[in-house]
């Protein structure tokens, strides 16, 4: 497969001045710019951080607004083998966009963190453990894991996952984050969890006060 070019915002340190790179995932139906925001409450704790926030490459089946990773059946009633199709593509896309980004910072991977949002959630738990070198960790907010079962033998890498999740959510059921710390763990992976309570699908100021600490505890 050929990799689409992303478009992308950025934030905080410039090439040549980054120490750290952290890569924003979307969910469906928005863009990088919803996730981007984020760098502003961040970057005075992590200096010499560069954040970077691609748009998914897609438009969701019948609208001109917002991005998908990959096309959701339940959603846009699109096929299961169009869903797989999609995210085949989608990684390929992504991890050219992360090659890219490294050489641009010139980082190496294990001074990048994914911070995923839903889709963006799954895609970056889809992506970490299959590249080749291992990044410094993965933040998954109200995110599924992707066929658990085929984690153990497709891993080439294993990124420490810190998976966030509101326990009133009715997006992403909250029964998916303990089936993805399941997943997870019985694939050999370091695995952190915090409950967002009260929070539906979002993402709460404790989540991102979490999300926060395991940042610095990464890329200190």
């Amino acid at each position: 497969m050929t990799a689409r070019v992303l478009n992308f915002g950025k934030a905080g340190a410039e090439p040549g001045m980054a120490r750290s790179l952290v890569v924003f995932l979307h969910g469906y139906g928005a863009d990088g710019a919803d996730l981007l925001g984020l760098a502003d409450p961040l970057a005075p704790h992590l200096p010499n951080c560069a954040f970077v926030a691609p748009d998914a490459p897609e438009r969701p089946h019948g609208t001109a607004f917002g991005w998908q990773w990959f096309p959701i059946p339940w959603l846009d009633g699109s096929s299961e083998a169009m869903a797989a199709a999609g995210l085949a593509q989608a990684s390929v896309d992504l991890n050219a966009f992360l090659d890219a980004q490294l050489a641009e910072y010139r980082l190496g991977a294990d001074r990048m963190v994914l911070v995923g949002f839903s889709q963006g959630a799954m895609m970056a738990m889809q992506v970490a453990p299959r590249r080749d070198q291992a990044m410094a960790g993965v933040v998954a907010i109200a995110g599924r894991l992707l066929a658990p079962e085929n984690l153990l033998a497709e891993a080439r890498v294993k990124p420490p996952v810190l998976l966030i999740h509101g326990d009133q959510d009715q997006v992403v059921p909250f029964t998916d984050m303990q089936k993805a710390g399941q997943g997870l763990t019985e694939a050999g992976f370091e695995c952190f969890g915090h409950v967002m309570r009260g929070t539906g699908h979002g993402i709460a100021p404790d989540g991102l006060q979490v999300t926060l600490a395991f940042l610095q505890d990464r890329l200190s």
